[in-house]
């Protein structure tokens, strides 16, 4: 295949993946709106437990079929993983519960430069001038359109913290576990999605009783919601399969930025769905300047020196010089 082709199929792939997680992201945001605001159903932690263990099935089922090959993880990697995306979970809804609105979107904002110091740290990235720019446009433009009121406290910026640093680590994790050990996207949350699903659905009814002063068994289900939640824990396979999917083929800084796009569009359905008002000027200003961000991340990051490991030169040795200066000397002698 010409190199041209294979570019070509590599973009058309990455669309594709970008396609699919935005989609299955704003559907479910949209579906949960709707699950939470019209049917009541408060208990985000336990769905979340719901929606895993709907992934699992789908990995199971896969599984059996042959699609998803028997592969391994390292238990130790496994737990570290659990504990850093458990913690995302339950920081996200402890820290929407103890912060305002505005201080919770700037505690998601900041996930950015969290994700691009880990990518410095342990990957030995470098980000040209024009990438680095380009994040702080996007995270202008979505802090404009999602940023309101902002007041913080202690323990919400200790939930904010926990929750900014485990989703960061989280998402570097997925990239590193499937290079490091190559798992699939399938392979990875065959490994995680059941040990997900246990420890949430465990977990979850106590916090969300915690977190709403409800329980989740004395909930009024109903055909209707129950066919809320089925469709949300449908979406969800989708959701988690597409966000590794995306994190393995991309980087998690690559994913937080472009993933704005998500935040966009859930501003812009839930004006059609829900918040009529909700669309004002500096909405749209902030959407704007978001686009733009993306579009100039997308084209700075793709260029060389853009976004690349550092590269170290191995420093010549006196012995080596001294060695170099022999072979020099020997081969005179060897003519003559």
């Amino acid at each position: 295949m010409a190199p041209g082709s294979k570019a070509d199929k590599k973009a058309t792939v990455d669309a594709a993946a970008w396609m699919f997680n935005v989609v299955t992201s704003v559907g479910i945001i949209i579906v949960n709106k709707a699950l939470m605001a019209t049917y009541g159903f408060s208990f985000a932690t336990t769905l979340t437990g719901l929606h895993f263990a709907t992934t699992t099935l789908m990995t199971l089922v896969l599984r059996c079929l042959g699609y998803i090959q028997p592969s391994h993880l390292p238990f130790t990697e496994l737990l570290k993983f659990i504990i850093f995306a458990n913690f995302s979970i339950v920081g996200m809804n402890v820290s929407l519960m103890w912060n305002s609105v505005g201080f919770y979107q700037i505690a998601k904002l900041s996930m950015i430069p969290v994700a691009c110091l880990l990518e410095v740290v342990f990957d030995k990235i470098r980000y040209s001038r024009d990438t680095k720019l380009s994040i702080g446009l996007v995270l202008v433009g979505v802090g404009v359109c999602t940023v309101t009121d902002v007041s913080v406290n202690t323990k919400g910026f200790v939930a904010a913290s926990v929750a900014v640093w485990s989703t960061a680590l989280q998402q570097y994790y997925v990239h590193y576990l499937q290079r490091k050990y190559s798992l699939t996207s399938f392979n990875l949350l065959g490994h995680t999605a059941p040990a997900q699903a246990a420890t949430l659905l465990i977990v979850g009814p106590f916090l969300d009783f915690w977190l709403t002063e409800k329980r989740v068994d004395m909930y009024d289900y109903n055909v209707v919601s129950l066919m809320f939640i089925t469709l949300s824990c449908t979406i969800a396979i989708g959701t988690n399969l597409s966000q590794f999917i995306c994190i393995g083929r991309f980087t998690a800084v690559s994913f937080q930025v472009l993933g704005h796009m998500k935040t966009i569009l859930v501003l812009i359905m839930g004006f059609f769905f829900f918040d009529r008002d909700g669309l004002n000027l500096h909405v749209v200003l902030g959407m704007i300047i978001a686009v733009l961000g993306m579009i100039w991340y997308g084209n700075a990051s793709s260029k060389p020196g853009g976004k690349e490991k550092k590269s170290y030169s191995l420093p010549t040795t006196r012995q080596q010089k001294h060695g170099d200066d022999s072979d020099s000397d020997e081969k005179p002698r060897l003519k003559a």
